[in-house]
């Protein structure tokens, strides 16, 4: 199925319906997510922007750089992250600390979790050893920084987390520059529009790509039950709106940092967890324990654009048969179940080509 040749569904489509089919859970609580989703208030809208341009050919990186930070899982050590130009399609984990291990594709199918106590997606390859955590804050860039093909070294399982979100690989990458490979560019959508829901209210919905507009749109609602409280940002995926959102940091309560601090050391997950008051954004009940970023008119967006950018695409990073168009909307959904989603977009064979 061609989706160049299909009809438009209509913005009017977008504002107002949820998909019949709902993949998994019950239509009555997507519903009641949905509706919640669409009656939040947008505290930032970028949707008339123009869109990242589409490409006939995929792009590497143009030059090696390299970044260095203090460990996520590791927060006393310095761990150093290469990205490297390729002849290979696709984004690739390398472990330099494990040269016999095969390289990491950067898909679905090297899911191994998303974590338990600390949420985060891992990629894993062959053994158990050979393994990459919390990725989502690079693969992320996949999405927004227009490189198709690229090796990302680092020295051990456990790769940097930096005090400005993922600003620094993208400034790596901004510096490494790009070049045209001779691969061609290939871009996917969904068949039809789907629905994926959880309890908890939780929400995820993909509707296709207008032949006549193709963008990736994104819709992001979240609502904590701390002070970062209900956020709702729309807006259309190009280089200005991926650097703005890399900007933003994880989030966390202000009783699971002190649970990771104390009790949690038993676990082996948190026992050296790298959090600190600038890497992460600590929110306590009624008001933040530092100081958040990403203010728009008066009210910070940090956790809302971190959940967009950083944690969300990610999940459609994850999708390695094209670069992914249309619309996603999301509410109160997490790295769980994006994964999930996309896991059953696969299963269910409800990806589809878009030609350009």
């Amino acid at each position: 199925m061609d989706l160049s040749a299909q009809q438009d569904l209509g913005s009017n489509y977008r504002m107002s319906e949820l998909p019949k089919n709902v993949v998994s859970g019950h239509h009555a609580d997507a519903r009641a997510s949905w509706d919640t989703l669409m009656n939040m208030p947008v505290d930032e809208e970028r949707i008339e922007e123009d869109p990242l341009p589409l490409r006939t050919r995929r792009r590497t990186v143009a030059k090696a750089v390299t970044v260095q930070g203090p460990g996520t899982f590791f927060g006393k050590e310095t761990r150093t992250i290469e990205i490297l130009p390729t002849e290979r399609e696709g984004w690739w984990f390398d472990r330099a600390d494990l040269p016999d291990s095969l390289r990491i594709g950067v898909g679905i199918h090297n899911v191994w979790t998303t974590g338990a106590i600390v949420s985060n997606i891992v990629l894993r390859s062959g053994s158990p050893h050979n393994y990459v955590r919390l990725v989502e804050h690079i693969i992320a860039l996949r999405m927004g920084m227009e490189i198709d093909d690229v090796v990302i070294r680092i020295d051990s399982g456990d790769p940097p987390l930096f005090d400005v979100g993922s600003m620094p690989l993208v400034e790596a990458m901004e510096e490494a520059g790009m070049q045209e490979s001779d691969y061609p560019m290939r871009y996917v959508t969904v068949k039809e529009p789907v629905a994926f829901s959880q309890d908890g209210g939780k929400l995820l919905v993909f509707e296709p790509a207008e032949a006549s507009n193709p963008r990736l749109e994104l819709d992001v609602g979240i609502d904590f039950p701390t002070a970062i409280g209900q956020q709702r940002i729309r807006f259309v995926l190009n280089r200005s709106s991926f650097r703005h959102g890399a900007h933003a940091r994880t989030n966390t309560s202000f009783q699971k940092k002190l649970y990771c601090q104390t009790v949690g050391k038993v676990f082996a997950d948190v026992r050296n967890l790298g959090y600190t008051n600038q890497n992460v954004l600590v929110a306590g009940k009624h008001k933040y324990h530092n100081v958040p970023g990403l203010m728009h008119e008066g009210k910070s967006l940090e956790a809302s654009w971190h959940r967009a950018v950083l944690d969300l695409l990610a999940a459609v990073a994850l999708i390695d048969r094209g670069h992914f168009l249309g619309k996603i909307s999301s509410y109160k959904a997490g790295h769980g179940m994006d994964v999930d989603a996309v896991n059953q977009l696969y299963r269910n064979d409800l990806l589809t080509s878009f030609s350009v």
